[in-house]
């Protein structure tokens, strides 16, 4: 018995394109310079649409690969709901990070696709000494990532991964020192172990004499500091005695 495939899912990368075309707005796209995205290859498609439609479509690796390799900036971010974690190669990762020209698409691919495969934590070591700005961000957006949704990895890791933080603090380019606090961050809240850890490190960064890292470590501290974030770690503790 065969299953069939809702009529209302585009089934090809045309139909997909047509529908990103169709749900594409110059307001949205004259938006994305207020965050930073420059694309001159972009619909105009908001977020909520392009995550709508991935969740119609669902997992298709092949169609995935197809959406990347158009270049539209829609299509990529669509391209990590339907990709599969399970079927992305090494390489594959590796040719899409260096196609990565803004913090949306590197980010939403991380956090959607990347941290699901078995080779994200290989790339963060991988990737954290390359000198392209958004390739070593992405580094940092998958550890971010990582430690917000990777729930069978223990603490080693994660402790590991502090070196790292720390030996790319000093990268002053704007969204590297962002991804490496946002990866800091992220570990920080992770457990009460790893927030005091997060906490040492932060406090090191904050009194360096190099401006980037101080930027990173007060940051850091601004955020896992936040009573809310304490209240959280402190519940966790509790609930697991």
């Amino acid at each position: 018995m065969t299953s069939k495939k809702p009529a209302a899912i585009p089934a090809d990368l045309e139909a997909v394109l047509a529908s990103l075309k169709r749900h594409g707005t110059k307001k949205t796209r004259d938006g994305f310079a207020r965050y930073g995205i420059h694309t001159d290859k972009a619909f105009g498609v908001s977020m909520g649409e392009i995550q709508a439609l991935g969740k119609r479509l669902g997992r298709n690796h092949e169609l995935a690969a197809a959406l990347w390799d158009t270049g539209w900036y829609e299509a990529r971010l669509l391209a990590s709901y339907v990709g599969d974690p399970a079927r992305i190669t090494s390489r594959e990762m590796d040719r899409w990070c260096r196609d990565f020209d803004n913090w949306g698409i590197c980010d939403t691919v991380c956090f959607c696709l990347f941290d699901k495969t078995p080779y994200a934590w290989t790339k963060v070591a991988k990737w954290s000494g390359h000198r392209d700005e958004f390739v070593k961000r992405a580094a940092f957006a998958l550890l971010a990532s990582l430690a917000l949704h990777d729930k069978r990895t223990g603490d080693q890791p994660f402790l590991e991964s502090l070196r790292v933080i720390e030996g790319a603090a000093t990268d002053e380019r704007n969204f590297v020192k962002k991804g490496v606090s946002w990866a800091l961050r992220s570990v920080g809240r992770r457990n009460a172990a790893l927030h005091a850890a997060a906490l040492e490190l932060s406090r090191r960064l904050a009194a360096s004499p190099d401006p980037t890292a101080r930027w990173v470590g007060k940051d850091a501290l601004r955020d896992i500091t936040r009573p809310a974030v304490t209240r959280r770690l402190a519940a966790r503790r509790s609930k697991a005695v």
